[in-house]
């Protein structure tokens, strides 16, 4: 998984506590009743608005969604075409059919968050969105993101059906029945397109005196050794090791990544996208990661490998998590591979 600090700095976004982490971890599971064996009767939700802008959805409670799910395009972008695995940079919109609950809205305000959330405040002219992939199980399942394939950049798309399809787990995690109908209204703002087993490519720079050795590893993945006897930093370290000539990271930008993290203590690796065999994608700037990711990948270029040194009060804190004790300085070697 991404480096997160805790659930709640995606939570964020959400109208509904934890739903979008449901769909990640739960899959396709069914989240409650079968589905209705009604067919679908046409859109139940009339969209008004234009692209870019906070949609306004009129539901009719009277149709059905029926037991399959539908996408249409409503307006058609003028960016790039959309392929199945693309990483994408999502605001999103999606409410039940019976009473018009808003389940998502990436347009609410930033700073009010959900309940109980305690993500940080955002600078002005920045929101949480969604990050996923368009065809794959991801954040989002991938029947959600099938009807983006094909697609282009800018466009505005609908998607309805059964929560128990749309959803999965989250639905019971949130209260619906699987037969509850779903509505969601997508903006694509960004879309990129990245190889599996991508990685920066150049010669690479020596890490600076007293930072950490970074070789190459097994599978092309890079291998870090810690300088022995050597306390850690207490401020964020940041290097660029090989410098990319793609487009600049911007705030906001959801980022696709290959990383590797160690801690300083033992040089222990406790995490890598490497061993997965396929990039992470997060959105940047907005308090999604680690602050020391934010601070440190922020101003950088799609293509660098970058190697930071993260103190505690920038990384997971006093508390660690599951796999990370409190108190640790963390070493993250972090391809940039592409950008949205």
């Amino acid at each position: 998984m991404t480096p997160t600090p805790r659930a709640s700095r995606l939570v964020a976004l959400l109208a509904v506590p934890s739903l979008l982490f449901s769909l990640a971890a739960c899959g396709s599971d069914d989240g409650g009743d079968d589905a209705s064996d009604t067919p679908s009767s046409g859109p139940v939700a009339t969209v008004s608005g234009k692209p870019g802008e906070e949609p306004e959805l009129t539901i009719d409670t009277d149709a059905s969604v029926g037991d399959e799910i539908s996408g249409e395009v409503l307006d058609q972008g003028d960016g790039a075409e959309i392929g199945e695995g693309d990483y994408l940079r999502l605001d999103a919109v999606a409410k039940t059919v019976s009473d018009g609950r808003e389940l998502v809205n990436t347009w609410a305000d930033p700073n009010e968050g959900a309940q109980g959330s305690t993500a940080p405040a955002l600078p002005d002219g920045l929101r949480r969105q969604v990050i996923a992939q368009a065809g794959v199980d991801s954040v989002l399942l991938a029947a959600v993101t099938d009807p983006m394939v094909g697609a282009t950049v800018g466009s505005r798309v609908q998607v309805q059906g059964p929560a128990a399809d749309l959803l999965g787990q989250g639905a019971q995690n949130v209260g619906l029945s699987g037969d509850e109908g779903v509505v969601w209204v997508f903006d694509i703002v960004g879309a990129s397109a990245v190889d599996p087993g991508a990685a920066a490519e150049g010669e690479q720079a020596a890490a600076t005196d007293g930072l950490p050795e970074v070789t190459a590893g097994e599978d092309g993945a890079p291998a870090v050794t810690v300088p022995e006897g050597e306390d850690p930093p207490a401020e964020l370290q940041q290097q660029i090791l090989i410098e990319g000539d793609g487009p600049e990271v911007e705030a906001g930008q959801a980022l696709v990544v290959q990383y590797t993290g160690v801690t300083w203590a033992d040089g222990e690796k406790f995490d890598s996208s490497w061993d997965r065999d396929a990039p992470s994608a997060f959105q940047i700037g907005t308090g999604q990661v680690v602050q020391g990711w934010d601070e440190g990948l922020v101003g950088k270029h799609v293509g660098d490998r970058v190697l930071l040194v993260i103190p505690p009060d920038l990384g997971y804190g006093d508390q660690g998590n599951q796999t990370i004790p409190g108190g640790s300085t963390l070493v993250f070697v972090v391809d940039i591979v592409g950008a949205a």
